[in-house]
């Protein structure tokens, strides 16, 4: 998917000047300096968006784009050429469905260097020395956030160590940098912040626990990026080390405070109207219907909402209640393909399945399975028993939290950083480190649902005993494994599953014909779960049956209508290369460059 064409030919690095006059009279104290940061919060902390706003929202803002759904017709495709544009100047994030992250430019870069230019030069004066120190570590964690961003998308990127005044063209039209340098100087700024920045500046805003928590997710990102990318341009284990180092002493900052706790059931950190207080919670961004600050993210999970679903070979990566994965576990029968049908699978899986994934079929979605992880199970209940959602979860009119930073990832952070640290010759996971992590996860309280249910808690990861799925990667070891299975079961539809195939080297699992389990959806009996959707789909709709027959509903074999289903007309996207791992600039951007003398180097491959 390429990027949308978002700015004209000239006004990517081009800006107006700044008025000296206007940065003098502002400057005056932490509350004209507060007021500037807030203005950050909405662009980096965007949650599930405002009203139909849906850039970077779970479900909405390009989630889906991975190898956990599957769509009707044909996949999403990567990008197979340079685009005309892949450049904005604006200070808002558009979001890239194939990247999960942001278009090139540079103004929310120039922004930042701003804050701490003004910092430095104008307000340092005003502030004790305490003050200043937080603001600027404020400042960094903004520029930090934004140049992680860029690295992740594109690679190298230039630098811009301060304000590039408008008749500096060789600054402002400087080639990239390369990505150890950029993300070296990224390193010294988060190692500043967790220094500097206030433990606690009043409820909800930034401060050093919670800086230290994307801290953890950068730089688990940029570590084993460097590891699993080693031989690249620079990519070595050196630099891997020294990052995942760092992402290791952020989570321990988060999870030694003792401040936060696996006190939460799953499902109230992502449909509770207030977080305040939510144990798990760090940051979360709050709605308000009363003073119209609402979204719509949670009317695409209420029932009626059309969206791709889940395929089955994602379903079958959810651990079953006994800790194992399918074809080890004794909790179900792995070669009764009844297994994986919804009513079971609710009950055989993890918690989180549960609380997922609705236990009926529904024809809005591609595969039949439809989420609802960001939608009370009330709503779907009422959806299914008089045609429609209720109001609140309606439109543009939700109004539940979103979770910005919460202790479930820190801890997957800090157990996968731990782990490639030791398969790189550091100390050895223990059984502490797996109860601060994993077993956090899986001891959270279960819903009164989910108990009515039959559900069970998921027992603990036990290091003596790591199961070896035979299923596994042979290039990953079976405790890697493991904690990649629980990143993907606790983060589902949060945007990290495309980013964590790019950094483990794994794009292949976007071709789907290596596994065609990727085409179906569970197993269904058409018959008894919908007929209606069956009837108004003849000779369209088909099943897979246990022996991998497929059987195409003809208007009279609905007695032959249970398998797994196939999702209609799904095939393949085309083929994806190598260069694919990171995103092209546009021609346009080149062009730019090319008319003002100077040369901006195309992405590797493209």
């Amino acid at each position: 998917m390429t990027l949308a064409l978002v700015c004209s030919c000239s006004d990517l690095l081009d800006r107006p000047a700044l008025t000296k006059v206007a940065d003098d009279g502002f400057w005056r104290g932490e509350g004209d300096i507060r007021l500037y940061a807030n203005a950050y919060y909405p662009i980096y902390f965007e949650g599930y968006g405002v009203g139909w706003d849906q850039e970077y929202a779970p479900v909405r803002g390009g989630t889906g784009f991975c190898d956990d759904f599957v769509s009707e017709s044909k996949q999403s495709n990567f990008s197979n050429k340079v685009p005309t544009s892949s450049g904005s100047s604006s200070e808002s994030r558009s979001c890239s469905e194939e990247y999960y992250g942001p278009s090139w430019g540079f103004g929310r870069i120039r922004k930042t260097n701003i804050f701490i230019d003004r910092l430095k030069e104008v307000a340092q004066p005003r502030l004790s020395e305490e003050a200043y120190a937080h603001w600027l570590s404020v400042a960094y964690f903004f520029k930090v956030y934004e140049y992680y961003d860029l690295v992740n998308v594109y690679g190298a990127v230039p630098y811009f160590e301060t304000t590039v005044r408008d008749d500096d063209m060789d600054t402002m039209y400087k080639d990239r940098d390369n990505r150890q340098f950029v993300m070296d100087k990224v390193y010294e700024m988060s190692e500043y912040i967790l220094e500097n920045m206030r433990t606690d500046d009043g409820a909800n805003n930034l401060n050093r626990y919670i800086a230290a928590g994307f801290i953890s997710r950068f730089f688990l990102n940029e570590g084993t990026w460097q590891y699993y990318h080693a031989g690249e341009d620079y990519c070595d284990q050196e630099h891997a080390k020294k990052y995942l180092e760092l992402a290791v002493r952020a989570g321990d900052l988060v999870i030694d405070s003792g401040k936060w706790s696996f006190g939460s059931n799953y499902k109230d950190l992502f449909t509770s109207v207030d977080l305040n207080g939510n144990p798990e919670v760090l940051m979360y961004r709050h709605y308000d219907a009363g003073l119209s600050i609402t979204h719509c993210i949670g009317s695409y999970n209420s029932g009626s909402e059309s969206g791709s679903g889940v395929n089955l070979e994602f379903i079958k990566a959810y651990n079953c209640n006994d800790g194992l994965p399918m074809e080890l576990s004794s909790a179900t029968d792995a070669d009764d393909p009844t297994e994986l049908s919804l009513a079971k699978l609710v009950k055989s899986r993890d918690p989180r399945f549960f609380e997922s994934f609705y236990d009926r079929v529904n024809k809005y979605s591609s595969s039949l399975i439809y989420t609802y992880k960001f939608c009370v199970r009330s709503a779907l209940d009422t959806y299914y028993e008089t045609g429609t959602a209720p109001n609140d979860w309606k439109g543009m009119f939700n109004f539940s939290d979103a979770p910005i930073m919460r202790l479930g990832e820190v801890v997957l952070n800090w157990i996968e950083a731990k782990a490639v640290l030791a398969e790189m010759g550091g100390a050895a996971i223990t059984q502490e480190d797996l109860d601060k992590s994993i077993n956090g996860l899986r001891s959270r309280p279960l819903t009164p649902e989910a108990i009515a249910a039959g559900v069970k808690q998921t027992p603990k990861l036990l290091i003596g005993s790591v199961p070896n799925d035979p299923k596994r990667d042979k290039d990953v070891p079976a405790l890697m494994w493991e904690i990649r299975r629980e990143r993907r079961m606790e983060l589902f539809h949060e945007g990290n599953r495309i980013k964590d195939l790019r950094r483990w080297y794994k794009l292949d699992y976007m071709d789907y014909d290596i596994n065609p389990d990727k085409y179906l959806g569970p197993w269904v009996n058409l018959d008894a779960e919908c007929q209606e959707f069956m009837k108004s789909r003849v000779n369209t709709i088909k099943v897979q049956h246990a022996d991998g027959s497929i059987v195409t509903y003809n208007g009279s074999n609905a007695d032959q209508m249970e398998g797994f289903y196939c999702v209609r007309n799904a095939v393949n996207r085309e083929t994806f290369f190598e260069r694919s791992y990171m995103a092209p600039v546009g021609q346009q951007q080149i062009n730019d460059y090319k008319e003002r003398g100077y040369k901006l180097t195309q992405t590797e491959g493209w």
